[in-house]
């Protein structure tokens, strides 16, 4: 009988952030100038690694491909977030709302695989440095790339799968800013006990044990160079130090969200933001600042395009 009572949800009303016309407008600036210096960012990085041949090596080849993967992660909520700050009712249809969630999880689950992948390259540059443009040459590159996007499509596929058929009744309205898995589940007009414990267990528990597999294996690199040469563990502080801040940036967000058992609307909103706007700001700036190489080569592209210019 409850089943026949189900009406078609053509679309979702997203509650937003604040009804408040001066928060408003001061979220519309915040997020409009790190949206665009996110993109420009990454952009840069990757037409800098693309354009320099010093820096066609497999470090940086993983370093363009993050920038690129931070360029979509920010493009597929934020665009619409903008757009939605002045609007009295914030609203996405409901194939726009599956695909929101389905290209979030692709990004992000390409993202968790590509930083083991750059922990990985880390470890055999520091471990083994004589071997590694033989272990970590273009191909092995490319196929790990080639794997990462697929474990990604295969990790959102997973979870959408179970979700897209299910019932709604009137309700409708999703207390967020974009389209969150876990809230368009509470929608539903069906138990959905077991589908939120499959959705934590494959988002919440993947995203911790990603986090603590690579926090071990970059404990278990500075405990190896420490053991081959005391004076080279600094060194490897600091090469690993933006790695680090990055994984700790990108996966305390996914785990607090996924793994906390009580929902905090706010609080969910706030790591929402974080992980969206600030993170994918953040990743360029973390890694251009604390890169000398990556300076450099910023630096010469840079007189480059301004001689050009001058020319004419």
């Amino acid at each position: 009988m409850r089943e026949e009572n189900h009406s078609v949800v053509s679309e979702f009303v997203l509650v937003g952030l604040t009804s408040s016309l001066e928060i408003q407008l001061v979220l519309f600036l915040v997020f409009s100038v790190f949206y665009v210096a996110g993109i420009l960012g990454n952009l840069l990085i990757v037409l800098t690694v693309v354009s320099d041949s010093q820096l066609h090596s497999p470090m940086y080849f993983l370093l363009a491909n993050l920038s690129f993967i931070d360029m979509w992660v920010s493009s597929s909520v934020v665009p619409k977030m903008i757009s939605d700050v002045f609007k009295e009712r914030k609203v996405i249809s409901f194939q726009g709302c599956i695909a929101q969630m389905f290209f979030i999880h692709v990004v992000v689950g390409t993202e968790m695989v590509l930083l083991i992948i750059m922990a990985l390259d880390r470890y055999v540059a520091i471990c083994r440095p004589l071997h590694y443009l033989i272990i970590m040459n273009f191909q092995t590159c490319i196929l790990l790339l080639v794997a990462a996007w697929i474990i990604g499509i295969i990790h959102s596929l997973i979870q959408l799968v179970f979700v897209v058929n299910l019932p709604f009744c009137d309700h409708n309205e999703m207390d967020s800013f974009y389209c969150d898995l876990p809230r368009f589940i509470k929608l539903a007009c069906t138990d959905t006990y077991r589908l939120e414990l499959m959705v934590s267990a494959d988002s919440g528990f993947i995203s911790l044990g990603t986090f603590f597999i690579l926090i071990i294996s970059y404990i278990f690199i500075l405990i190896t160079v420490w053991q081959h040469s005391s004076s080279g563990l600094s060194k490897a502080l600091s090469t690993l130090s933006a790695h680090i801040t990055v994984v700790v940036l990108f996966f305390g967000p996914c785990i607090f969200v996924y793994l906390w058992p009580f929902p905090m609307v706010p609080v969910d909103k706030f790591l929402g933001i974080f992980y969206v706007v600030i993170t994918p700001f953040m990743n360029p700036a973390i890694y251009t600042f604390r890169n000398k190489e990556m300076k450099v080569a910023m630096r010469r592209r840079l007189i480059q395009i301004l001689s050009f210019r001058e020319l004419f």
